[in-house]
């Protein structure tokens, strides 16, 4: 069992930066693949980032390639999600989500096995 806390999230001006955090709970923290999906209002839940059970391998959506860094603490449990030059299409409610498949850098949400609460992201323009 995994519990996820997100924090971070707020209010910024397009073009500033944020950088979400994730707790991870469970000493089998470091046996799961962690990634960061976001959902906006009347939308559905779209991918934004993973990181494997290493740390080395990433994988990002195209529309945040470049502006945001996933990686991992192992020691401090937890998974990070830097956002610099933030657009107003940004704005989400921001997931962190853990799945068994250690390996695996998926950008399905079925295919993960637990979710934190989630934190809004608000880009002002």
């Amino acid at each position: 069992q995994v519990q996820l806390v997100e924090s971070g999230g707020g209010l910024v001006q397009a073009g500033g930066s944020l950088a979400l955090s994730c707790a991870a709970s469970g000493r089998t923290f470091r046996s799961y693949a962690m990634g960061w999906f976001r959902q906006a209002p009347g939308m559905e839940r779209e991918f934004v980032a993973v990181v494997t059970k290493s740390g080395m391998v990433t994988r990002y959506a195209d529309s945040v390639k470049g502006r945001f860094t996933i990686s991992r603490d192992s020691t401090e449990n937890t998974v990070l999600l830097q956002m610099n030059s933030l657009k107003p299409e940004d704005t989400a409610v921001y997931y962190c989500a853990a799945n068994s498949v250690s390996w695996k850098t998926s950008s399905s949400s079925s295919e993960y096995d637990y979710w934190g609460q989630g934190t809004q992201v608000t880009v002002s323009s």
